[in-house]
């Protein structure tokens, strides 16, 4: 009975994290489209704007606003930091590189929360998982590329909000015990709106018209429902279990960069980018081979 309610547990943590994977996937293609026409600092101002209003609007459906209280604002804090190098480094590569790229190197992310649960969540990765968090560096390595003129601050800005993603990913499990999904979702967005409500002010506004508005609108639902469903996921089971299912989101990536803006990945990044889906894979399946007991005869 206690096994079975943890995998029930399990399964509803992976349900959780695929609704928010699939959330996040459209908040990139709207940013995609956006950063054309918009500067990284005014994007990301629209869509936290937008973003926390929508969660002010559903607060009372996930427990009221007396879910932001807290008594652990020195985590909240940091997560808010982590959040600006996530939204700030991601999106600027992604305006900067094909989708497809940018989500191949952001998915880097699942790797380093394998290792990362290690040190600060105290949690066992053997010497097979460590094998396989490597060898996902590698397909790193096969995407960029090193000496052929690829590694660019794009490449690194992806690679840097990968790892603060990461972080928040962690910080999300730690917390999970005492604090809401609610406050754990908000407080992430206010970090994110000051900044580049500061930057702002030093830019010319462009005005949105209908057509954009109607993707930022877009952006920031789905930028709720991602935080909603990942930290939903993360703060109900181990990210060691979780992450490798944020894979899911590349071959839609790939696929929409193809249909929208006519991106073909190249050999090295398909590559690159399938050594790091079967490495995270990899990760997965030790978890659930070696912790799952095996059913009765």
């Amino acid at each position: 009975m206690i096994q079975a309610g943890r995998d029930d547990a399990v399964d509803k943590a992976i349900a959780w994290l695929l609704l928010g994977v699939s959330a996040g996937l459209g908040l990139d293609l709207c940013a995609k489209q956006l950063l054309i026409s918009f500067p990284l600092e005014q994007f990301v101002f629209l869509r936290s704007l937008v973003g926390l209003l929508l969660f002010l609007l559903v607060g009372r459906r996930l427990g009221g606003l007396r879910q932001l209280a807290t008594k652990r604002w020195r985590w909240h804090l940091l997560r808010t930091v982590l959040s600006c190098f996530t939204m700030f480094g991601f999106f600027y590569g992604l305006a900067h590189m094909p989708l497809v790229n940018a989500l191949t190197l952001g998915f880097t992310a699942p790797l380093m929360v394998a290792a990362l649960s290690v040190p600060l969540l105290g949690e066992h990765v053997g010497w097979r998982r460590w094998m396989a968090v490597l060898a996902g560096f590698v397909g790193v390595l096969v995407v960029l590329r090193p000496g052929a003129g690829l590694v660019s601050v794009a490449s690194i800005a992806v690679l840097v909000a990968a790892f603060c993603y990461a972080c928040l990913a962690i910080t999300a499990r730690h917390l999970g015990d005492t604090e809401s999904s609610y406050a754990l979702s908000v407080w992430v967005i206010a970090g994110p709106l000051l900044l580049s409500g500061i930057l702002t002010l030093d830019d010319p506004w462009v005005t949105p018209d209908a057509a954009s508005w109607v993707l930022f609108l877009l952006a920031g639902a789905c930028s709720v429902i991602a935080w909603i469903g990942i930290v939903g996921g993360y703060r109900r089971a181990s990210p060691a279990i979780l992450a490798p299912f944020e894979y899911t989101a590349l071959v839609g990536g790939a696929i929409a960069g193809y249909l929208f803006w006519d991106e073909v990945p190249d050999g090295h990044t398909l590559a690159g980018a399938a050594i790091i889906i079967a490495s995270g894979l990899y990760v997965v399946y030790r978890e659930v081979r070696w912790r799952r007991p095996a059913p009765p005869a």
